[in-house]
Order: structure tokens, then sequence, then C-alpha cells
């Protein structure tokens, strides 16, 4: 009995966990950002590594244009960092349409969990929580995601598809299909969690994620080091 408990703890104190020690040896990410086919932007990760820390800072930057007039565009600069494969902080500012967003996140050792101040949440979130962003794996395991734009959390239920080969860039890869959507059916559309994502286990890569809203979206990997 002692052995199963043991167990159970474990995996739970995992959930706060990263697995970074499988980004050492990446220096960068980059993504694609696609609508109906077309690039329209980027969204590139950059990786420091020293001893048992890790920082991952982020810039997404994409527009959508109609007949030469910008209706919709996000320009993003974060910074996410660990210690022992611990998220103990996570700052972002956003420009989506002009309107600012923002999140301040930090870990609160007392408590032992998140502190958010954000522009669409203030409060507590709980060590099972992740930052959505596209370079982690960890968010296969994940029970909440917290929004890398404004702080919101939103439950999640990833489900495994299956394995399917997949062409990147004129390059083939074996990779693993997943389907995450919000726990909560009750929400706005505009407000769930919907997205085909396919990952690389030979390299720990987010290689694609798709989504549908005003259009048909991708994040599809690019380069990376």
């Amino acid at each position: 009995m002692r052995k199963y408990l043991f167990i159970i703890i474990l995996l739970f104190s995992l959930k706060a966990y990263s697995h970074t020690s499988h980004y050492e040896g990446i220096k960068k990410i980059e993504m694609d950002v696609l609508r109906n086919g077309e690039v329209i932007g980027y969204s590139n990760y950059f990786f420091e590594n020293k001893d048992k820390n890790m920082n991952v800072k982020n810039y997404t930057k994409f527009k959508v244009e109609l007949l030469g007039i910008t209706v919709f565009s996000i320009s993003s600069e974060s910074t996410e960092k660990y210690e022992n494969d611990k998220l103990i902080s996570f700052k972002s500012n956003t420009f989506q349409n002009d309107k600012e967003k923002y999140v301040n996140l930090n870990y609160d050792k007392s408590s032992k969990k998140y502190i958010i101040d954000g522009s669409s949440y203030k409060g507590e979130a709980s060590l099972d929580c992740i930052i959505g962003n596209w370079w982690n794996h960890k968010i296969f395991e994940a029970s909440k995601q917290i929004s890398p734009l404004s702080g919101s959390v939103k439950e999640q239920i990833v489900t495994f598809i299956g394995k399917e080969k997949i062409n990147i860039n004129n390059k083939e890869y074996l990779a693993e299909h997943f389907k995450l959507k919000s726990k909560d059916e009750s929400l706005p559309d505009d407000k769930k969690l919907n997205f085909d994502i396919w990952y690389n286990p030979k390299n720990n890569l987010i290689i694609k994620v798709s989504y549908s809203k005003m259009g048909n979206w991708e994040y599809r990997l690019k380069n990376f080091e």
C-alpha cells in the first residue's frame, strides 16, 4: 500500500515540473504563423540554459489584412524562468489590435501556488497549471493552462488521437497527434480551447498546431537549433 501511495504522490508532484532537461540542447525554436495557408507572421522561442536554470523568451508577431487594412494583429513578448525544472515566473506584454494585455506570474513558496496578476485574471493558480505556449510538450500532461497573453486559467482535456506521418517544410515526421479542448463546454466558442497538436517524440518538439477561428490557423515548425 505504501508503495502505491508513493507512486501517486510522485506523479502529483511531477505536474509542477516541465521536463526542461529535454530542452538543454535547444537554443531556439522558430515557428511560422499561417492563416488560410498563408504565412502572416512568426512565433519564436529562445532558450538560455545555465546550471539548473532555464529562461525561455518568446517573440510573437502577426497580422491579418483585408484590402490593405489590418483587421487583426498580435505583437507579444514574454519570458519564462525555471529553476530545477520548476516554473518560478512568467511575464508577458502583448498588444492585440492595439489593446494592451499582460501577465505577471510568480511562484509563491509559502503557499506552493502561482500568484497571477493578469489583464484577465488576478489571483492564485495551482501547480498543475502550465503556460499555454507551444514549445513545452508538458502541455499534454497538464490539467489546466494559463493564457500567456492575459493570465486566464482554463481546465483542459487532452486526447491522444494516434501516430501520423506529417510533412513539414518538405520533411516527413512520424508524429503523435493530440486533441486539446476546454473541459468546460459552456464557455463561449471564442473562449474555448480547441487545438490539434502534432508532436515529434524523437526531438521532443511540437511541430504543428492547428485551429479554426475566423479562418484556419497553423503554428508550424520552421527551424530549430
